[in-house]
């Protein structure tokens, strides 16, 4: 489990393709001192295993179903600044929400608006997000716990959700560097995710 507050923001040093999967190296953080391997690291929103670290990189391997989800072409990941959280410890002050590191799906970014000190952005995303998403709740944008300003559901049966970053999330994410077209990881709430799968069940 993570809580969607970002720790540092690191490149993606190289990709090699195996079977069906992808091994990746991300620049190791300073302050990452007690990892190890076997560690959870949610990176760009999405929970990885260290497989193996040094003081300069940390490896990951990603799945078929992580492939899948993130549509990962290197050309498009390679040099990429991600944001990296470690997982909770018990104890913890939780500052955003509970986040799993399970993205769904990925959002598009429509408008990205500097206004004054405050980062808008306008991201479309998939239809089957709309039962875990409301004005004032949570959501997970490249692992940061966010907070919905709105949510409008579009002729097309997606929706737009809008948020509003502060200064100091502009300096210790990587959203603030997000243009229109972007793709961005997204994980709605986990606890609305939750309830609504209860209900799914008792209606059968």
């Amino acid at each position: 489990m993570f809580s969607g507050i970002i720790e540092s923001v690191m490149p993606i040093t190289s990709s090699q393709e195996l079977d069906n999967a992808y091994r990746i190296k991300i620049k190791k953080p300073s302050e990452f001192d007690d990892i190890k391997v076997g560690d959870s690291i949610a990176c760009d929103g999405v929970c990885l295993t260290i497989e193996a670290f040094d003081p300069d990189q940390m490896t990951f391997a990603l799945a078929a179903e992580t492939i899948k989800v993130l549509e990962w072409e290197p050309s498009r990941w390679l040099g990429k600044k991600i944001n990296l959280e470690r997982s909770l410890r018990f104890g913890d002050r939780i500052h955003g929400h509970i986040v799993t590191g399970h993205v769904d799906s990925l959002g598009t970014v429509l408008r990205a608006d500097l206004q004054g000190a405050s980062f808008f952005l306008y991201i479309n995303i998939a239809k089957s997000m709309g039962p875990f998403v409301w004005k004032k709740g949570s959501i997970t944008l490249n692992g940061v716990s966010l907070t919905v300003n709105d949510v409008v559901e579009t002729q097309t049966g997606e929706y737009t959700v809008s948020v509003c970053l502060i200064p100091e999330t502009m300096k210790r994410t990587n959203l603030g560097d997000l243009t229109k077209g972007a793709r961005i990881n997204v994980e709605p709430d986990y606890l609305a995710r939750a309830i609504q799968r209860s209900l799914e069940i008792k209606k059968d």
